[in-house]
């Protein structure tokens, strides 16, 4: 027998209709109900959290590892059902989180709530369930219209259609239909670097380049931050001519503030050294991501300064590939 928990935290898919619009309200012993059940799988339920993911935080990304660490031993899988706006940022949260996790663990959701015509909600309770009693693999995945993705690589890019989510520069783990798991792409085993930690620093910045940024914002960055992102422009440049920027990647890495350049193209990742605005960048002290993408960036960053602030250390390794989060830098 499989034994598998559920851990509901709210979201869309536990949505029902109020005065002021969808709000989580949904019993987790209702939504476990629209499971389909499967010989030799005996599933649990247990409500962590009912809340809108827009109002997620990082002390609910530990509260949610926590629940599943101190229920490690009796139960073989997990599935956590969650909102969709920043389920991408929950998976690669708890893929640091949950650092050599030896058990599934897949996170999943919906564009409509359960009880409500067309929803997508039910497909992705099975799907989901099909892969978390059926994989072999270990760490933490998302499932979403028939696609397994890996936590760190999956990134919502649709506000509607049931195809919210896709696997950004990472093929997709598995296809999943009808009860049923077709294995796409084997990730291979990662070397542990790290001792696993549950800790978090969330005095982090996520700075989008655009025309026209002023520099004085890298004032306050340096007086009040731990560590910046940036969206750089295509393969990682930022501006040196009137509005330089550089300047102010220097006083950060100065200050032993990482500077983490990423782009807002995205697919494909970057080169940052191919143009001259992008290796001005690097030679200024910016730790190129490669092709990480914004929300594995922003959780990888937040778990690496909670273990360490020592700029080298942390530029290794947020350069070292954890929970398939990166193929190059």
């Amino acid at each position: 027998m499989k034994e598998v928990l559920v851990l509901t935290t709210g979201g869309t898919i536990a949505s029902t209709k109020t005065e002021n619009g969808l709000a989580p309200g949904l019993a987790a012993e209702v939504l476990v109900s629209y499971f389909e059940r499967r010989p030799g799988v005996d599933l649990s339920v247990e409500n962590v959290m009912s809340k809108d993911s827009t109002n997620m935080q990082p002390e609910d990304w530990v509260e949610i590892a926590e629940r599943i660490q101190a229920h490690h031993q009796a139960y073989d899988a997990f599935i956590v059902t969650h909102g969709t706006d920043t389920m991408g940022y929950s998976a690669a949260a708890l893929s640091y989180l949950l650092y050599g996790f030896d058990k599934p663990v897949v996170l999943t959701g919906s564009q409509v709530p359960l009880g409500m015509a067309e929803t997508d909600a039910v497909r992705n309770l099975h799907d989901s369930l099909t892969f978390a009693s059926q994989t072999d693999l270990q760490g933490v995945y998302l499932v979403f219209n028939g696609l397994v993705m890996a936590g760190t690589r999956a990134v919502k890019t649709k506000s509607k259609s049931y195809d919210a989510f896709e696997s950004i520069n990472y093929p997709y783990i598995a296809s999943v239909s009808e009860g049923n798991m077709m294995p796409l792409y084997q990730p291979e085993p990662e070397t542990p670097v790290l001792t696993p930690s549950i800790n978090l620093d969330t005095k982090v910045f996520v700075l989008k380049a655009f025309p026209g940024l002023t520099v004085d914002i890298f004032d306050y960055l340096t007086a009040n931050m731990h560590g910046v992102i940036i969206e750089s422009f295509g393969n990682g440049g930022l501006p040196f001519e009137r509005r330089n920027l550089i300047p102010g990647v220097e006083k950060l890495t100065a200050a032993g503030i990482p500077v983490i350049i990423t782009t807002q193209i995205l697919e494909e990742g970057q080169d940052i050294y191919l143009y001259e605005v992008g290796k001005r960048v690097a030679d200024a002290g910016g730790i190129t991501a490669g092709d990480m993408n914004t929300e594995a960036i922003v959780a990888k960053l937040m778990w690496v300064l909670g273990q360490t602030r020592q700029l080298e250390t942390v530029r290794t390794l947020m350069q070292t590939p954890i929970a398939h989060d990166l193929d190059f830098v």
